[in-house]
């Protein structure tokens, strides 16, 4: 509540007061440099803030210990590295790294949760692999697959498309979508693409300068307006005539003129 975020003494977020609803799949959109990864590496503890309070479960999540705060929530970061040869089961394998303790090492159960979380991203014919020498969207499912094994309720995703081509970016959204109405869990995530986060949020959270400008339904977010003022975009808004959600037709930018109606 009343968060502000900060790179040093450069603000990046202020005054911000944001709750995440339980079950639900929430992306944060906004222009570039508007402070989306900055408050999702807040919400996952991977920034202190300079004023306010974040808050999981009631309870201010600095003062939490760390493999408690992990048991209960997942991060995935922009482009996530892992060392060289390291393969998709090894990968999973760390997911389960918060429920291990000098006393109690890997146990069936922490066999079973890989398990089934390389079975419900479709990797298990892939467990072998080393990680490098995946496809793109294979990749991401596997550091997907890694945050499910952690047996989290909260998964905080960062740009889990970026680089992908469509149709993998398509096949990543689509397998959140799956964990998130078959485990019920609760998915907070950046995306850049409008029309794809209408189609796979069930709330929008835009962003402009550090400030949260409009929150709630894809429909109620994304206008014509909110377009104009938050990404000095002309656009006309119709309904996708797949999912029924808001599709974004850009017209042009409030930087330049639109172009040329076709002869």
């Amino acid at each position: 509540m009343d968060v502000r975020l900060a790179y040093g003494d450069r603000v990046v977020v202020d005054g911000l007061d944001l709750g995440i609803e339980a079950g639900t799949v929430t992306t944060i959109i906004g222009p570039n440099g508007c402070g989306k990864s900055t408050l999702l590496r807040a919400l996952g503890r991977l920034l202190k803030p300079a004023g306010g309070e974040v808050l999981l479960d009631g309870k201010r999540i600095d003062k939490l210990p760390t493999r408690e705060v992990a048991r209960v929530l997942g991060v995935l970061p922009q482009s996530p590295t892992a060392p060289e040869g390291l393969t998709v089961a090894d990968l999973v394998a760390r997911g389960r790294h918060p429920h291990q303790t000098w006393y109690r090492q890997w146990s069936s159960d922490d066999e079973s949760a890989v398990a089934d979380a390389l079975s419900m991203t479709g990797l298990s014919d892939l467990a072998d692999r080393p990680l490098d020498e995946l496809s793109g969207g294979q990749r991401q499912r596997a550091w997907i697959s890694m945050a499910l094994a952690q047996g989290t309720d909260l998964l905080l995703l960062d740009e889990p498309t970026t680089f992908l081509d469509l149709a993998h970016q398509v096949e990543v959204l689509e397998l959140v979508r799956h964990l998130h109405s078959s485990l019920e869990r609760t998915v907070v995530m950046v995306l850049h693409d409008l029309n794809l986060a209408a189609r796979y949020a069930d709330r929008l959270v835009a962003m402009r300068s550090g400030h949260i400008i409009a929150a709630g339904t894809p429909h109620e977010v994304l206008t014509e307006e909110l377009l104009a003022s938050v990404f000095d975009l002309d656009a006309k808004v119709i309904a996708d005539p797949v999912a029924g959600t808001p599709l974004v037709v850009p017209i042009g930018t409030r930087h330049g003129s639109p172009p040329a109606s076709p002869a």
